[in-house]
């Protein structure tokens, strides 16, 4: 059975939150090949008509520092663009969040850490029904942990772990050539790193043009209809 979804536009105001930059950048910090915060990729390449093409699945450790160093520079283009202006905050509802939704789908890809191939199908399925560009693109799945630590009144941090923020990346890119990426155009960071923590009904939208109102975006993907 289909998921079902809408565009983030039929979404209300209220259902949308403020970003805090520093927290983005707390997260960027980790994405580097000193510090990098990832233990898988995952993804897909897709037609323009929205077929699978072909997939992939890999730990993160196991490709090659120039590989490492040109998926990390696409993962981290989602939390480092523009705050509030080309990555905003949504929330899903309770109905977004109801059995067989992408939300559940979502935290059980996260919770298996992007090693279930059957449900990361389901989704790239899903996605190539919804996503319109007319051209082909690739879907970029991180699955990623950061040990966040506490931090004293000062702002300081302190060497005590305040917990683990488990976490997706999705990138979706334009290819061409031999699956060459281009820069990311859209895709999301879930659950939400909010206030320095998980936040599971939430999500942060990316889109490069600060369109957020097109059909056929990642809205559709992700939200349910009202």
């Amino acid at each position: 059975m289909p998921f079902r979804g809408a565009a983030v536009c039929n979404r209300g105001i209220a259902d949308m939150g403020k970003i805090n930059r520093e927290d983005m950048l707390e997260l960027t910090r980790r994405m580097t090949l000193k510090r990098n915060c990832f233990d898988r990729i995952a993804g897909a390449y897709l037609d323009e008509e929205g077929f699978v093409d072909g997939t992939f699945n890999k730990h993160f450790q196991k490709l090659s520092q120039k590989d490492q160093q040109a998926n990390l520079d696409i993962a981290k283009t989602i939390p480092f663009s523009g705050t509030n202006v080309q990555l905003k905050e949504y929330v899903f509802s309770e109905v977004d969040r109801r059995p067989g939704s992408i939300w559940q789908l979502l935290m059980a890809l996260n919770e298996c850490g992007l090693k279930n191939d059957a449900m990361l199908d389901t989704f790239y399925e899903e996605f190539g029904q919804r996503y319109w560009t007319g051209k082909s693109y690739a879907i970029y799945f991180f699955h990623g942990s950061y040990d966040v630590p506490l931090k004293a009144n000062d702002k300081e941090s302190l060497w005590e772990s305040e917990e683990v923020y488990r976490f997706l990346v999705c990138a979706v890119c334009p290819v061409s050539g031999d699956y060459e990426p281009g820069e990311p155009e859209c895709g999301f960071l879930f659950p939400a790193f909010k206030d320095r923590s998980s936040d599971t009904e939430r999500v942060n939208v990316f889109a490069s043009d600060g369109n957020f109102r097109k059909a056929g975006g990642v809205g559709e993907i992700l939200f349910s209809r009202k």
